[in-house]
């Protein structure tokens, strides 16, 4: 009889979305207890679930499971790479960024039929200002909100739309120069985006063409813009069009520079971080082993009408006060942004 696998849960029990306690359940009763023995452990403080996911590692754990979101993802896969454990994921964020690239199931029963299956491949990884991520990094308004959207201690898709409809009021573009393999370019850009995975997470693909085995990291650049863009913007960010915009400039490298007038904030798999005027970002080819699904054959989605979904979303009629009260504030948000066009 073959030897059991062994595999560690690692739960956070704060972050993300899912009901933690009946996702324990679900393994206890769909996990093949035939080919694993399992343990799981919660965290009790931050960096505490990549103490956990080093110690497995070192003991040799065949598969460290990552149950959260994106930032408890990042904490356990920078403690696996370059050992033999394996990462897998059980995603429970509002974003789930690795795991919609990887194809792994955002329902906990499916991912814990991906975990059963245990299809193993190796990933690259990419670092910036020494910070390990698996998804995206990068600078400008996308970090800006990351860290408007920590300051505010609440989580979830809500949450971070309401930060972005404030922060876009008043953000300005800021002037940028990219050191790369060809030389210096400037910009001046709204956000730069530096992605391993294609997306961001929620199917807003920031690096559409972006491949986590190249060896090589897509790099998006967004010029200033007129509000007038913003519905082309969004409708080509949620259908993989993105690249297809005048407002964006892509390249592909191994290891960049960023050169930046002043000090600030830059982010890691949506992690806000504060850094210097210089930022080195690399891709660590081939550094990471997961468990991920063999990729399905691609049917093209219907097209998403992201306005009309905007629409419906905030006209939903709400069913609890908490929610009727972020209903208002985000129809006062939307005032608030009618009133600046009709001034231009």
């Amino acid at each position: 009889m073959d030897k059991k696998k062994r595999m560690t849960f690692i739960v956070n029990p704060i972050s993300g979305t899912h009901n933690k306690e009946a996702i324990l359940r679900l393994i206890d009763e769909l996990l093949d207890h035939n080919k694993f023995d399992y343990e799981v452990r919660k965290t009790e403080y931050a960096g505490h679930a990549s103490e956990i996911a080093a110690r497995a590692a070192e003991e040799g754990v065949d598969t460290v499971v990552a149950i959260g979101g994106d930032g408890t993802i990042n904490e356990i896969g920078r403690s696996l790479i370059h050992t033999s454990s394996c990462l897998g994921i059980i995603p429970c964020g509002s974003g789930n960024g690795l795991a919609r690239h990887l194809h792994i199931p955002m329902d906990p029963k499916g991912a814990i039929h991906v975990l059963n299956d245990d299809l193993r491949k190796t990933i690259d990884y990419g670092i910036i200002d020494g910070h390990p991520f698996f998804c995206t990094c990068g600078v400008g308004f996308d970090a800006f909100v990351s860290l408007k959207f920590a300051d505010s201690g609440r989580r979830g898709l809500l949450t971070y739309l309401e930060n972005t409809l404030h922060e876009s009021l008043n953000y300005r573009p800021e002037t940028y120069e990219i050191e790369n393999s060809a030389g210096t370019v400037h910009y001046k850009a709204f956000l730069i985006a530096c992605a391993n995975a294609s997306q961001y997470g929620n199917n807003a693909y920031i690096a559409p063409h972006a491949s986590l085995t190249d060896g090589m990291m897509d790099i998006t650049v967004l010029e200033p813009f007129t509000v007038l863009d913003v519905p082309t913007l969004a409708f080509q960010l949620f259908n993989r069009m993105l690249d297809q915009n005048s407002r964006i400039k892509t390249m592909k490298d191994k290891r960049i520079i960023i050169h930046r007038t002043k000090e600030g904030v830059f982010h890691f798999d949506g992690d806000p971080q504060m850094g210097g005027k210089d930022l080195k970002v690399e891709i660590v080819h081939q550094g990471l082993n997961v468990i991920a699904p063999v990729r399905p054959k691609r049917i093209a989605p219907p097209p998403l009408n992201v306005l009309q979904h905007f629409t419906d979303f905030i006209e939903r009629r709400p069913i609890t006060a908490t929610i009727a009260d972020k209903h208002k504030q985000l129809l006062m948000l939307n005032q608030q942004i009618l009133r600046r066009l009709s001034k231009k």
